[in-house]
């Protein structure tokens, strides 16, 4: 859903927050029809004040998200909700991911005349140097499969199970997958950080046989990774936050304000709210 077609449903931009400054948003645990809608709404909110932002939320119960492209078919629904397991459809494309053991970030910000590639190497270099800073010795893709033959491919319908160009690596495997969409000149991105791995349970509720099934699950044990392996403890998520924060400022110049949700964002007609205080 575009901003456009979802209506009027922003207060005017606080005049707290002085141009030029970033907003920094952590939503806490929440729906997945919740942390989609507010990603795409502030999409519209930075149509309204240009002022990009940074927001860090998780997902409460798990849920398993979808490209916009994506067939609802790729995977057993039906099972999933009797799993007590969430499924929606993102803004941007990409495969599916089951998000449990993670934390996610959604960046809006003008693409300022730079190609996806361009933004999305941007973006990735902020998240790892700021992961650097808890540790992780990683690096960012160099290349990429094809697309557009894997996208038809059963045995790639889990986002994890291939890697694109400057997505963040440990070692070759993938620490955070990330996806992107366009509005416009201003652009969506978001992705997990992976923790944990519940993410591989994922393989349970793809619609392919047991051999497909068996092969995605081996894929996903080599070519994923979690920070709690990376580092050898779990960290906590305070300090994720902070260090990605860190390498935003670092990387993008970003100087955060604080923003809050307003209410809880479930229907298109609900309010949302990026009030501001100083951080």
């Amino acid at each position: 859903m575009s901003p456009d077609e979802q209506g009027p449903f922003l207060e005017a931009a606080s005049p707290d927050v002085p141009a030029g400054k970033w907003i920094y948003i952590d939503s806490g645990g929440q729906t997945g029809k919740f942390n989609m809608n507010c990603d795409s709404r502030l999409v519209t909110e930075f149509i309204l004040d240009h002022r990009p932002t940074l927001r860090f939320y998780t997902w409460e119960p798990y849920c398993i998200s979808l490209g916009r492209n994506q067939e609802v078919s790729d995977i057993d629904a039906a099972l999933a909700e009797q799993d007590g397991i969430d499924v929606v459809i993102r803004p941007t494309g990409g495969k599916a991911v089951l998000h449990a053991e993670e934390l996610t970030y959604s960046v809006v910000m003008d693409a300022n005349g730079m190609s996806v590639r361009e933004s999305y190497n941007l973006i990735s270099r902020a998240l790892s140097e700021g992961l650097r800073n808890l540790g992780a010795d990683l690096d960012l893709a160099q290349s990429s499969p094809d697309f557009r033959k894997l996208f038809h491919d059963s045995s790639t319908i889990p986002c994890f199970s291939t890697s694109a160009v400057y997505e963040v690596e440990w070692h070759g495997r993938k620490l955070i997958g990330s996806a992107q969409h366009r509005f416009g000149s201003v652009l969506l991105q978001h992705g997990s950080i992976l923790v944990g791995d519940f993410h591989k349970q994922i393989v349970k509720y793809l619609n392919v046989d047991q051999d497909l099934k068996q092969k995605t699950r081996n894929d996903l044990d080599l070519h994923t990774v979690t920070l709690t392996e990376i580092l050898a403890r779990k960290p906590d998520p305070t300090e994720i936050k902070a260090a990605v924060r860190s390498g935003f400022e670092s990387v993008l110049g970003a100087d955060f304000y604080r923003g809050s949700l307003s209410s809880e964002i479930s229907e298109p007609s609900q309010g949302f709210d990026r009030r501001a205080a100083q951080n």
